[in-house]
């Protein structure tokens, strides 16, 4: 199922991530029609009564969805187990979120949990079990090249496509991942649960950020900081020549791009530009301010085997979920990291933000944008 053309060897066996949603329900429904055995889990990542407000159809880690995906597994006649890694999530995650906002920079979670989590503990299990599969329901592809090599590709379904999430996974995973519903798009996973019989083919897609259930990250964001002892300082927003405008309630509560909840009044719209840590200033500018032209990214993973054989490379870069992406003259430099420069200028190029590299759908690497320029 790595592509298309490749034959299923009866009976292998494979472990899936299975968060209770359509999707990871269908991944694991196909992989059993293609004669997989397969052994679900549901990973226990947060405490989803933590906060009283939050809506449990919404929640990836809620007792109702965890219930579903048991019953999914039921009627396949496969074993599931629900596991804790609560504490593993914590360090992974949510500690690295909370000290990126801290640090006036804007994190994926989403990246690292593909990365640390579902690739990693994940596939730590499946060894512990001699499985040598894993699968989930990410909208991507994974293919087998003429070369042997294997390319993790964007989905078919142009609109769910989740590639760009999964550039931080060790490369050496993808002979041993496998990605159901990427040829697939949204309506046909729904219409094939509904074809199986399951109720819940119509439940709401999971929200962004899956730990932050009542979707206030500033509020998460001060209270995790609180219970380490840090606060948080208010400061000026000023404009790019240092004119103060007005106050701000804290950096972390800000990301580049922002329009909204500045709390000034101008002539023009604001929106915010960059951070100076070091006075305690956001910065904000018209909307013509946000563009640069290039970004240094660091913390490579590289997908493809010698992606830089040249000096220079033109790849299409995408900095961030939503971003087309744009093609870019790619300079590997002596730190190791990534020059980056556009053909065209980029809107809110966000430090913290990861760049991910693709060349005709497939997904060559990335790394984390460290600053725009």
């Amino acid at each position: 199922m790595h592509s298309s053309t490749q034959s299923v060897e009866k009976k292998k066996r494979v472990l899936v991530a299975m968060s209770g949603g359509v999707d990871s329900s269908a991944a694991a429904i196909l992989l059993h029609r293609s004669g997989y055995e397969v052994v679900g889990v549901t990973m226990k990542l947060w405490d989803s009564s933590a906060l009283a407000n939050a809506d449990s159809t919404k929640s990836c880690c809620g007792a109702e969805s965890a219930r579903d995906a048991k019953y999914v597994c039921r009627k396949l006649g496969a074993p599931h187990y629900t596991i804790n890694y609560a504490s593993e999530f914590k360090r992974d995650v949510i500690d690295n979120l909370v000290g990126e906002y801290l640090s006036g920079r804007t994190p994926n979670p989403c990246i690292r949990c593909n990365s640390y989590l579902k690739w990693g503990e994940l596939v730590k299990l499946a060894d512990q079990l001699d499985i040598k599969f894993i699968s989930t329901g990410h909208y991507a592809r994974i293919d087998r090249l003429n070369d042997g090599e294997y390319a993790l590709l964007k989905g078919h379904d142009e609109a769910k496509d989740q590639s760009y999430a999964l550039w931080g996974i060790q490369r050496q995973l993808l002979s041993r991942t496998i990605l159901p519903i990427g040829t697939m798009v949204k309506g046909e996973i729904r219409q094939l649960l509904r074809d199986e019989g399951f109720g819940f083919s119509d439940k709401p897609e999971s929200q962004e950020i899956c730990f932050v259930p009542d979707n206030n990250l500033p509020r998460f964001i001060k209270e995790s900081a609180e219970k380490s002892g840090i606060a948080i300082p208010e400061g000026y927003i000023v404009n790019r020549d240092g004119t103060v405008l007005g106050k701000h309630r804290g950096i972390p509560f800000y990301t580049i791009g922002q329009r909204k909840w500045l709390g000034i009044g101008h002539t023009v719209p604001l929106y915010v530009k960059s951070f100076h840590n070091d006075r305690n200033e956001v910065v904000v500018s018209e909307k013509d301010g946000l563009l640069s032209r290039t970004c240094i990214v660091s913390r490579l993973n590289w997908l493809a085997e010698k992606p830089l054989q040249h000096y220079e490379q033109i790849f299409e870069v995408k900095i961030r979920y939503r971003h087309l992406a744009a093609p870019a003259s790619c300079e590997l430099r002596k730190d190791n990291s990534m020059h980056v420069a556009f053909k065209e200028p980029q809107r809110a190029i966000t430090p913290g933000q990861s760049a991910v590299f693709y060349r005709a759908g497939r997904v060559l690497g990335g790394g984390i944008i460290d600053v725009a320029e």
